[in-house]
């Protein structure tokens, strides 16, 4: 049987990576799905594209471009490292930072067809009572898009949960500190702890079918039984 560290430790550190990988991932894909879900303008659809290529793309190349980004030597990560000491790279918090990125565009995606599905009518007629827009949002598209937003970033974190290449690349596999569920299932396997690994395995299961049977009610039409 699993001790109790083999498996509680990872599973915690697992809720806390995808935690804040979704509210970083929420926060961000709600603001620029709403920037790109109603003004026309040239480069829409190639910014579309942007967004949803961690989607499509191989982790362990998102892994790549994280490296060079925020890496010890990387483009934000040398100016983080000489400015304010700090370094992301074998940490929970670039843990944090994968997850989020390969888990953005499913918010952005949900949450951009949320947006367009609002009836402008709802929020011209706050306007014509002189509400200003960023009111006009909070109280008028934000609480009629909520039910494709919430699906959206329940979805980003079960896909937080599973992440597993970008997140080795970046923050490692360190026991205890960056070794998060998919990790640990990985290193159970290698040492030969299959009982460990089953055990690992089933929780995942059971946590991801749960948010994908919540969202899958969330995203039901209202009027549907």
């Amino acid at each position: 049987m699993p001790t109790s560290q083999e498996v509680l430790i990872p599973l915690f550190l697992t809720l806390k990576v995808a935690g804040w990988a979704t509210l970083l991932a929420s926060l961000f894909g709600v603001a620029i799905a709403f920037a790109v879900a109603r003004p026309r303008f040239p480069g829409r659809e190639i910014l579309d594209a942007v967004m949803t290529l961690p989607m499509v793309m191989p982790p362990t190349v998102l892994g790549y471009y994280l490296l060079v980004l925020v890496g010890r030597r990387g483009i934000i990560g040398e100016w983080l490292y000489d400015r304010l000491g700090i370094s992301l790279i074998f940490t929970w918090q670039g843990a944090v930072i994968a997850a989020a990125v390969v888990a953005f565009p499913l918010v952005y995606k949900a949450a951009r067809a949320a947006f367009e599905g609002v009836e402008r009518q709802y929020e011209q007629a706050a306007r014509v009572l002189g509400k200003p827009e960023f009111e006009v949002f909070l109280r008028v598209t934000l609480p009629l898009a909520w039910r494709g937003i919430l699906a959206g970033s329940m979805l980003a974190f079960a896909r937080a949960l599973g992440e597993f290449g970008a997140t080795l690349m970046v923050a490692g596999s360190l026991p205890g500190r960056t070794q998060t569920l998919s990790i640990a299932v990985y290193e159970a396997v290698q040492a030969g702890k299959d009982d460990v690994a089953n055990f690992l395995v089933i929780v995942t299961s059971i946590v991801c079918i749960s948010i994908l049977l919540a969202s899958g009610r969330l995203l039901k039409p209202r009027y549907a039984s």
